[in-house]
């Protein structure tokens, strides 16, 4: 089994996801990331978070990102 590397963008929008979590409870809106992690672009910050759900990191309970969890 292979493990799949993440990209510096990846760690750092997951890294804004963890601390967004611990600090409020919720997770950061796309725009919230993108200014963290300095992505101008929402359907950039989408295609990470895509990335990060499809590699186990994170899950969503609604359609919205702001659902975003972190996998257990």
């Amino acid at each position: 089994m292979s493990v799949e590397r993440l990209t510096a963008r990846q760690e750092s929008v997951l890294r804004v996801i963890r601390d967004a979590i611990a600090d409020t409870g919720d997770a950061p809106t796309i725009r919230e990331i993108g200014r963290r992690v300095g992505l101008s672009s929402s359907g950039s910050v989408a295609c990470q978070l895509g990335r990060l759900e499809s590699l186990g990191l994170i899950s969503r309970s609604e359609r919205r990102w702001r659902s975003c969890r972190l996998a257990q």
